[in-house]
């Protein structure tokens, strides 16, 4: 059993919540490092790029990731039953690198429906070496995690460096680039991802105070967003006393700060109205335009203290999810999942709506939000018969995301897992046409079977409610998909379901995929 001292603090989860990073230090002999780089610089010169079997075929690499250390970071972030996804990469970042600055700033292609601003994934990048900002350590730039939109020079740029070993764990979402290598020595960075596999009841880390303290030096202020993501990871719900005490003339103030040409002004105006809570009800109709207002951080604390007005805040972002522009709906969502269960029967009747998106972002909503409560996961299993593929799937994410949902989940993702096998050439094709240029779905090539993915990840999180024989005749045809990712999850599911068919299962399935890390095109037997 891990030990509690080596989970993160309070203070070290919201550097993580704010700012998007923790750097870690792992106490590993020296000699473990040389030698993980040593085979890594083998491979990559004599075999290439192994991808994703980079784990394999250097098989010490996961010594690093069972110290206590990575561990207890991990397991504080995601819950102590995170799962370290199939996708692995090791980035070769050469001597003399041309490319203009290192890299292009980029957040990874995500493996969900959509983003979430609350952690259900993260990624760690480890250096095999000691790392210096002439050898071009991967560039983050600290609490970007939440916009979309790049914010450019106006972010910082930070090199993480230290040590052999040094790891830094990262919020999926956060803009990151690779730095230019003016060294004389390869740099190898492993970049690996993990994922929360179910959503919190507790703290997982050491919490001592209930306080949110903001740490020093943080870029932006979105005060209602991070007591969202804080609450959440405390598996409470989100704090709406707000203040009782305030006067209408400050109200009045408030308002008028919200048509200000300054956009820091109208974030602030917009973050205090949501700290404010229901008091400031009467502002939500003011602060359904900072929606769509420019500055992304603005229309985000826009949209997260409209989550915090109670029903008129309701309203006013049920009104921008259902009739506003693409953008103004997609911010919505995230200020109805701060809403929490007040915003469900609002959800419920969108999920009629004409407009696929909407219909989507309303079943992401109720994923986010996690309950079962009223017709939600009735709701949920219709909405699987959806004729929009983007519809159906969020459908099966966010079944995977409620919490106590019943044995009647695990036998509606068996059969979607089950018909998505049986139609895999058929969604394959589906992706590269034009109509699916125009949704989602082209922007996740990467995942060729994606109803199929997400079913059996979601399986992965629920499987072993109820009676699991189902779940598991349809995990077992899975590890014979054409997407690796769906092989990948469906063994997954199956080591954690551990009952006497799903192990005699793996048994065969490993006996015929067994991978020998020794074996290369360089070696003779």
């Amino acid at each position: 059993m891990l030990e509690s001292n080596y989970l993160l603090t309070d203070e070290q989860m919201m550097q993580f919540i704010t700012k998007g990073y923790l750097v870690l230090r792992n106490d590993i002999p020296q000699p473990l490092h040389l030698s993980i780089m040593n085979q890594i610089h083998h491979v990559m010169h004599n075999e290439g790029n192994p991808g994703n079997n980079i784990l394999p075929r250097v098989p010490d690499i996961q010594q690093l990731f069972d110290t206590p250390i990575v561990k207890g970071a991990l397991s504080s972030v995601l819950g102590p039953d995170y799962y370290m996804h199939p996708h692995r990469h090791c980035h070769y970042n050469q001597p003399g690198n041309e490319t203009p600055g290192g890299g292009k700033w980029h957040k990874d292609g995500y493996w969900s429906s959509m983003r979430t601003h609350r952690p259900w994934w993260a990624m760690i990048f480890y250096y095999t070496h000691d790392i210096t900002e002439d050898l071009g350590p991967t560039a983050i730039m600290p609490g970007t995690q939440y916009y979309e939109k790049f914010i450019g020079d106006r972010g910082e740029t930070l090199l993480p460096t230290g040590k052999a070993g040094t790891m830094v764990l990262v919020h999926f979402d956060l803009w990151h680039k690779a730095s230019l290598n003016v060294s004389e020595l390869d740099r190898y960075m492993l970049k690996f991802q993990f994922l929360r596999l179910s959503a919190p009841e507790f703290p997982s880390w050491n919490h001592q105070s209930r306080e949110m303290i903001v740490p020093e030096g943080t870029p932006a202020i979105h005060m209602n967003l991070w007591q969202d993501v804080w609450d959440w990871l405390r598996g409470e719900p989100a704090a709406k006393q707000g203040s009782t005490t305030t006067t209408e003339e400050r109200l009045l103030a408030l308002r008028q700060e919200l048509e200000s040409e300054n956009a820091t002004g109208r974030g602030r105006a917009a973050d205090e109205l949501g700290r404010i809570g229901a008091a400031a009800a009467s502002c939500a109709p003011s602060l359904g335009p900072l929606l769509n207002d420019q500055e992304e951080p603005t229309a985000l604390n826009a949209a997260y203290a409209l989550g915090q007005l109670g029903a008129q805040g309701i309203e006013v972002l049920i009104g921008q999810l259902t009739e506003g522009s693409s953008l103004t709906a997609v911010r919505a969502a995230y200020g109805l999942q701060s809403a929490g269960i007040e915003a469900i029967p609002e959800l419920l009747r969108v999920l009629k709506h004409e407009d696929e998106k909407r219909r989507a972002l309303a079943i992401f909503v109720l994923g986010m939000i996690g309950s079962s409560e009223s017709e939600v996961v009735p709701s949920l299993i219709s909405s699987l018969e959806d004729q929009s593929e983007w519809v159906r799937r969020n459908a099966v994410e966010s079944l995977g995301m409620i919490k106590n949902a019943g044995e009647q989940v695990i036998s509606a993702l068996a059969k979607v897992l089950k018909d998505s096998l049986r139609y895999e050439t058929d969604y394959a094709s589906e992706s590269n046409n034009t109509e699916s240029k125009k949704s989602y779905a082209s922007h996740q090539p990467y995942i060729t079977n994606k109803l199929g993915y997400t079913a059996a990840l979601s399986l992965l999180r629920t499987g072993n409610a109820g009676d699991v024989k189902e779940a598991v005749r349809s995990l077992e045809q899975a590890l014979h998909s054409k997407d690796r990712y769906v092989r990948a999850y469906a063994a997954e599911a199956l080591t954690h379901l551990r009952t006497e068919e799903a192990v005699d299962i793996l048994i065969r399935y490993y006996r015929s995929s067994r991978w020998c890390p020794d074996t290369s095109k360089v070696s003779t037997f």
